[in-house]
């Protein structure tokens, strides 16, 4: 029975005509080589190569042997290949980059479809930055950045809403916001509990600025909890209100640990996007990435 190695030595053997280079490429021995073309040798019935003093010369017959033989065997390996490659991808282990506050709702997504992820926290700028300089494959953020090596595409939205404990009597709180007295809404927002994930209250002061047309809200946060999932987890738990994500909070709304207090329609949205850097080996996995992301931000 005719060993496809013997081929694959043959043809190395044919194109470096050289016994010692074709070891080289193929990270055998020189008398594996020189072994393996007897062997072939003696199947076909035929001498190959005659030595030379710097190498080796193709007979007439290799020459014949060569041209049928070339073009089925590419193919058998660029299948090989294909299958090597995919075994790589299917265990290859992905950096991906996310704040801390979406890695439950949005990054989460990610760990039922990946069999090995490392994941980062880090600042929309910080991971544009490490997915620039390739010390990260992907990231994901809330920011539109472009530059010449890196891609990024739009997977999804994401907006800033008000919620609270179950508990909360919201039929005051409704009346105002359907007579749209703002100044009512404020005050009562100004009444409640607050728990926030961030001392600075950014969130709450963008918040402010884009409904209330005020850049210093009234409101003193009650407690501060730096991980927005772990906030909500312990706001559902207790009484108070929080403006927060909406993917964070649907969760908690659908089980009705929470409830919705308020989905302004003087907050924009926000778009998320997927960042790579441009290599052709993770088109794949971005596709992939996006694709599972689109699911959970639709």
């Amino acid at each position: 029975m005719v060993n496809l190695e013997w081929y694959r030595t043959f043809k190395s053997v044919y194109k470096n005509g050289n016994f010692s280079l074709a070891a080289k490429e193929l990270f055998i021995s020189q008398p594996a080589v020189s072994q393996q073309i007897v062997m072939l040798e003696a199947h076909v019935g035929y001498k190959l190569f005659n030595r030379k003093s710097k190498g080796v010369e193709p007979t007439e017959y290799a020459k014949l042997l060569n041209n049928l033989i070339i073009d089925a065997l590419d193919r058998l390996e660029n299948v090989e290949n294909g299958f090597r490659s995919k075994a790589f991808n299917a265990n290859r282990l992905l950096s991906v980059g996310i704040s801390k506050h979406l890695m439950t709702s949005i990054g989460s997504a990610l760990v039922s479809k990946f069999d090995f992820i490392d994941f980062s926290f880090n600042t929309d700028d910080n991971l544009f930055d490490l997915v620039n300089s390739k010390k990260l494959d992907f990231a994901i953020v809330k920011k539109k950045i472009d530059t010449f090596d890196t891609i990024q595409k739009k997977v999804g939205s994401i907006k800033q809403i008000i919620v609270g404990s179950p508990r909360i009597d919201l039929s005051l709180f409704q009346k105002e916001i359907e007579n749209k007295d703002y100044a009512a809404i404020e005050n009562w927002l100004n009444e409640q509990k607050w728990f926030t994930h961030d001392a600075g209250i950014p969130h709450i002061k963008l918040f402010w600025l884009h409904v209330f047309a005020k850049k210093r809200p009234s409101i003193i946060a009650n407690y501060i909890i730096p991980s927005e999932y772990e906030m909500l987890e312990i706001l559902s738990k207790n009484n108070g209100i929080a403006i927060t994500w909406d993917v964070n909070a649907n969760s908690f709304i659908e089980s009705k640990k929470l409830q919705l207090i308020w989905n302004s329609d003087g907050m924009p949205s926000t778009d998320v996007f997927l960042l790579s850097s441009k290599n052709s080996n993770l088109n794949s996995f971005f596709q992939d990435i996006e694709n599972e992301l689109n699911k959970v931000l639709s």
